[in-house]
């Protein structure tokens, strides 16, 4: 293997890291990918600074009230683990200087991680860091200007010189311009060969293969905000269209891009097959950090080879007491428990499983089942709230059989992915660009029952290490097909197997775990990106832990 000193320095640019569930500057899976990624890296001592920002209120706080609807605050949170690097830098918005203070974290087992932050006495726009998601376009382009801008200038002053620059989705297209204003500026460089120049330093990559997920803004008001950023109306043109897209840019900017599954990246490539002059989009399949994710108890079972039902059952009963405290519900150790765990989006289909009562209720009343749900949708998601509000009427509907857990953070995500005996995922294929959560379940021996999407297709073996739903149809009355084959496949292998084959089931988990210990691995994950995407990267692999 090639000394460390023979990679490529990264930086990495996200607008959420998901590190700990006490560090509020996360949303969901994005951002918790980001988290996982940073650990990766210092775990493997990888070459890699990380640039986000330091969002004062965080996300939402999402509980249900007293109409069974969800309700939104914002909370201002201090973090005294911070350190103040002293460094401060001004980035240019809607005419006027922000200062933003430059805070350094690297509390969680992760690289250096650089927020950016605009509660400074010096602004009258203090709070464009107040609230992860929590704007319209406008604020959302000033936030993505401190991140990108301000990113690249805040590098500059703490004296770190990438040879890679690592957008994960397109928040971070900015830190592009700002990198093409510097060549023109500093080394009279046309346009064209500033564009070309910098290319060969950007990778970027996208995650959603939903339309709705890929930001567009219009062109007066980047204008306005100031995002040209010294460019012209031509120039932004060319790199992100009309409306600006945000991917759009950040594909034709980058080396290469990639997408986070091999069947996301085909979907990847078809939904932007159309755009001239972007560049070449690969495949590197997603990967979630064993030591944070992983039980320490389920994985010394596997390693040793003793009985794995004993550290589930622990994990389960610890799951069940925790839900005894906050739903006040007191759920039955010995009934089959699904989890489903996801922001709430119409794609992700999270009540598909109560579609047909007549199936599902004699289930539930006769406790044969039983299903704990949580999940957040955005503030401004009419669509998500419904969803989460028919989530919180099944469980008014079925006391005892089906909970709703209010305000998903990480630390429910732990809980979840350790104790439930299945994980449900049933989203519309292929929608779904990966779905870290069921590789978390899947390090913990939870058994996935899943729709062919996202990264499912790359570890399923059916009835050997979980259970897939349908066999990846999509096209005409795809709901009913991949109900009818949700039901079939519970009814006539999922529970049965649960109550009638114990060691089979046992057998299942260990199979389980074999296959997402190494492949979906943070660790695994980062290696690829190392080799596959990073431009004079190591070709040569890092031993496997």
């Amino acid at each position: 293997m090639k000394s460390k000193g023979k990679l490529p320095k990264v930086a990495y640019f996200c607008m959420e890291y998901g590190l700990h569930e006490d560090f509020k500057i996360y949303s969901g899976g994005l951002g918790i990918l980001a988290g996982d990624y940073l650990k990766a890296a210092h775990d493997g001592e990888y070459p890699m600074v990380a640039i986000g920002i330091l969002w004062r209120q965080g996300y939402t706080r999402q509980t249900i009230d007293q109409n069974g609807k969800p309700c939104d605050s914002f909370h201002e949170y201090s973090y005294d683990f911070l350190e103040d690097t002293g460094i401060e830098v001004k980035v240019r918005i809607r005419g006027r200087q922000v200062t933003c203070r430059v805070w350094l974290c690297q509390n969680y087992g992760n690289v250096p991680l650089y927020l950016l932050d605009t509660n400074h006495p010096d602004n009258t726009d203090r709070f464009i860091t107040g609230q992860l998601y929590g704007w319209f376009s406008e604020e959302r382009i000033a936030q993505e200007m401190v991140l990108g801008i301000g990113g690249v200038k805040a590098l500059r002053a703490l004296g770190y010189s990438p040879d890679i620059y690592h957008f994960n989705e397109g928040h971070a297209v900015f830190a592009g311009i700002e990198l093409i204003r510097e060549l023109m500026d500093n080394e009279g460089l046309s346009f064209n060969n500033a564009v070309s120049k910098v290319r060969k330093k950007i990778v970027f990559t996208t995650h959603t293969p939903v339309d709705a997920g890929n930001e567009v803004h219009e062109h007066e008001l980047l204008q306005y905000m100031g995002a040209y950023n010294g460019l012209t109306f031509g120039q932004m043109l060319q790199l992100g269209g009309d409306p600006f897209n945000m991917t759009v840019a950040g594909l034709r900017l980058s080396y290469k891009a990639n997408a986070v599954a091999k069947l996301h990246g085909k979907t990847a490539k078809k939904m932007w097959k159309n755009v001239e002059g972007a560049c070449d989009i690969i495949a590197i399949t997603n990967g979630v950090h064993n030591g944070t994710w992983q039980d320490e108890s389920i994985r010394s079972a596997y390693e040793a080879g003793t009985d794995l039902w004993i550290p589930h059952m622990e994990a389960k009963r610890k799951m069940i007491y925790e839900i005894s405290k906050r739903n006040f519900i007191n759920l039955d150790e010995n009934v089959l428990t699904i989890g489903f765990a996801r922001r709430a989006a119409p794609y992700k289909r999270s009540d598909f499983i109560f579609r047909k009562k007549e199936i599902i209720e004699p289930l539930l009343k006769e406790k044969k089942l039983q299903l704990i749900f949580s999940g957040k949708a955005h503030p401004n998601d009419l669509t998500g709230k419904e969803i989460v509000s028919n989530l919180y009427k099944m469980s008014e509907q079925y006391p005892g059989s089906v909970v709703f857990i209010q305000d998903y953070d990480m630390y429910i995500g732990r809980l979840l992915t350790r104790g439930c005996d299945v994980w449900l995922n049933n989203p519309i294929r292929p929608m779904e660009a990966s779905g870290t959560s069921g590789m978390k379940a899947a390090m913990n021996g939870v058994l996935n029952l899943s729709i062919l999407d996202g990264w499912w297709p790359e570890g399923c073996k059916h009835g050997k290490n979980g259970w897939q739903i349908g066999n990846g149809y999509e096209g005409k009355d795809q709901d009913n097909v991949d109900l009818n084959s949700l039901y079939e496949v519970l009814l006539d292998e999922v529970i049965p197997t649960y109550y009638e084959k114990r060691s089979k089931w046992i057998d299942m988990m260990r199979e389980s775990i074999k296959m997402s210990i190494w492949n979906f691995s943070a660790d695994r994950m980062i290696e690829d990106y190392f080799e596959k995407l990073y431009p004079k990267s190591s070709k040569e692999s890092r031993s496997k832990k």
